[in-house]
């Protein structure tokens, strides 16, 4: 479980480990889609989130801190939940998964932004101090930058002009 927490070292790097984790998150979620579209990257995500709750909540017993800096596994599902509009994108356009940059970049940069400045319900659930605060956080936050890359996107490609 432990390795699952610090996502097989990403979380033991530094500086910042959970900018580390997300970007662990990446090349995941570009593998996947490879493998098995995006219907596979939210499945993936899905099931990250009770492996996460296990692993956080063995990690946080472990060393008595509610939010352990190392355990990035949060970010990875966070990162990758920020991708979702990406990988459906470029499905939906029969386009490579990569030719979508800016998306990955805005979704990158997006959700970084939503879990260090934790705006609104990513801040309350943060507070909670316990295991479920400590996943939950960064989904929301994954959430409000799959949003806003959405809205970048139409935004680029006219569709909200």
């Amino acid at each position: 479980m432990h390795l699952v927490a610090i996502v097989f070292g990403l979380g033991r790097l530094r500086p910042g480990p959970g900018t580390w984790g997300s970007l662990g998150a990446l090349p995941l979620t570009w593998a996947l889609h490879v493998l098995g579209g995006p219907w596979l990257v939210l499945i993936v995500a899905l099931l990250l989130i009770p492996l996460g709750v296990a692993a956080a909540k063995a990690e946080m017993a472990a060393t008595g801190d509610s939010d352990p800096s190392h355990v990035v596994i949060d970010e990875v599902v966070g990162q990758m939940i920020a991708l979702l509009p990406v990988t459906f994108g470029a499905w939906a356009m029969g386009a490579g998964v990569l030719a979508l940059w800016p998306g990955w970049i805005a979704a990158f940069v997006l959700f970084r932004l939503f879990d260090i400045w934790k705006p609104w319900l990513v801040g309350k659930l943060d507070a909670r101090g316990d295991v479920w605060g400590l996943m939950a956080d960064d989904i929301v936050a994954g959430v409000f930058a799959a949003l806003v890359t959405i809205l970048f996107a139409g935004l680029a490609h006219g569709l909200l002009m």
